[in-house]
């Protein structure tokens, strides 16, 4: 079962809808569903990195963080989603498929060149 959690003008509502197909791994992310039914297909936003229109909060931010951007006026929505599994990361990983655009999220982060070792 695919679930997202939108919050907009003071409210949080919940929409869920069956996965179409569970055996594409890809598509059967919550996502997946939500780049290409909301924001390709009904906001018409066909690059989810690139879009000014779009900010990722990445983490373990608190929802009162979420309503407060929106409440303020500086967003004028927010969409909450429960984090992939690493076991579906890993399985996508595994087939050579490529996860969605700020679909992950890892924690400690490594300095960026911090560590560096050529694999031969």
């Amino acid at each position: 079962m695919h679930v997202m959690h939108f919050y907009l003008e003071k409210t949080w509502y919940e929409v869920s809808r069956p996965v179409a197909d569970p055996t594409d791994r890809v598509g059967s992310l919550d996502v997946s569903v939500l780049q290409k039914e909301i924001l390709e297909g009904m906001l018409g936003i066909t690059d989810p990195r690139g879009d000014p229109r779009l900010h990722y909060m990445g983490g373990a931010k608190p929802l009162s963080e979420l309503e407060r951007l929106v409440d303020s006026g500086e967003y004028a929505l927010a969409v909450a989603m429960q984090p992939v599994a690493v076991e579906t990361v890993l399985a996508i990983a595994d087939a050579d498929g490529v996860m969605p655009p700020k679909s992950t999220w890892f924690e400690p982060k490594l300095l960026s060149g911090l560590v560096i070792h050529t694999i031969n």
